[in-house]
Order: structure tokens, then C-alpha cells, then sequence
């Protein structure tokens, strides 16, 4: 009995070996991700000892680089910086807030334009957006919290309202 548990336990074993294996080959993480912290510590010869790992993971904590190398795609992370499509607009309005609620008071301006083509209206179309932008401005700005998310869900609500917009909305 003693013999034959030895032996199942031996090819267990065996079979967890050859298992461990495989899987290293398709799974070539070699630490802790991308960013500096990973550049900076990635010739060190074990990667997956706990030292190379803390210390790949304190520098891109300190530096905050691998949330930056994730979303521009740089640094070593193979991310292509690209924002869920859903996010991108709130994202970039976020960003450039100040810019924005200036350019939309004037009508018009780079960043307006940029907004507008992150919500996929048309160049044919963006002197009506600037247009209705400018009219609305206090509502769209003061829609909400004020915040940039308000901004943009006020945004997409007045375009659906707009006799030439609503052709943009009903498109995406």
C-alpha cells in the first residue's frame, strides 16, 4: 500500500513538474510589468526573486511610471494608449477643462475642435457644434456637479436636442 502511494505521489509530481513547465513557456511575465522600474531592474538575472520584484515595483510606485508607460504605450509596456472609447472624451475634457469652458464661451478654438472630433462629429458639422456650444454655453458648463463628466453628459444631451447634431448622435 505504502509502495503504491509512493509511486501515484512520485507520477503526481511528475505530471505538476512537466504542468509548471508548459506554463512558464506560454506565460513569459518575467516580473512585475512595465515602467521604469522594470527597465531600470530587468538585466537582473532572476526576475522573479522577491528582491528584483519589490524593487521593480517600489521604483514604478515612486515614479509613478507604469500607469504613465501603461497609457502612452511607452517605457516598456505594450500597451497601444488608447482609452476605452467610452472614457476618452470624459478623459480629454477632464484634462483640459479650462481650455474648454473658454473655447466654448468664444465658439470656437483647438481644443473645442478636438472635443468635437472625439465625439465623432463631423468637420462638416463642427461649426454647429461650436455654434450650439457657445448659445448653451452656462447651461453646459454649469450642468450638474460643474464637472467634467457633467459637462460631457450635458453635451451629448444638447446634441441629441440639435435639429443638425442629432444625425452625430443617432450615429455612433
Amino acid at each position: 500500500m505504502m509502495r503504491k502511494m509512493a509511486v501515484v505521489s512520485f507520477a503526481l509530481a511528475f505530471v505538476c513538474v512537466q504542468a509548471a513547465g508548459v506554463w512558464a513557456v506560454m506565460n513569459p511575465d518575467t516580473g512585475p510589468g512595465c515602467g521604469l522600474g522594470k527597465l531600470a531592474w530587468g538585466d537582473f538575472k532572476k526576475q522573479k526573486n522577491i528582491a528584483p520584484q519589490v524593487m521593480m515595483a517600489t521604483t514604478n510606485g515612486t515614479f509613478g511610471s507604469q500607469t504613465f508607460g501603461i497609457s502612452s504605450g511607452t517605457s516598456g509596456c505594450t500597451n497601444d494608449g488608447q482609452v476605452w472609447a467610452e472614457h476618452k472624451v470624459t478623459m480629454f475634457a477632464a484634462i483640459n477643462s479650462e481650455d474648454l469652458s473658454q473655447e466654448m464661451a468664444q465658439g470656437q478654438g483647438e481644443h473645442l475642435a478636438s472635443l468635437a472630433t472625439l465625439m465623432g462629429v463631423p468637420a462638416e458639422q463642427q461649426a454647429e457644434f461650436f455654434a450650439m456650444t457657445q448659445e448653451r454655453y452656462l447651461a453646459l458648463i454649469q450642468a450638474g456637479d460643474g464637472s467634467p463628466v457633467a459637462m460631457v453628459k450635458a453635451l451629448n444631451e444638447a446634441i441629441t436636442h440639435h435639429p443638425v447634431l442629432v444625425k452625430v448622435a443617432t450615429s455612433h
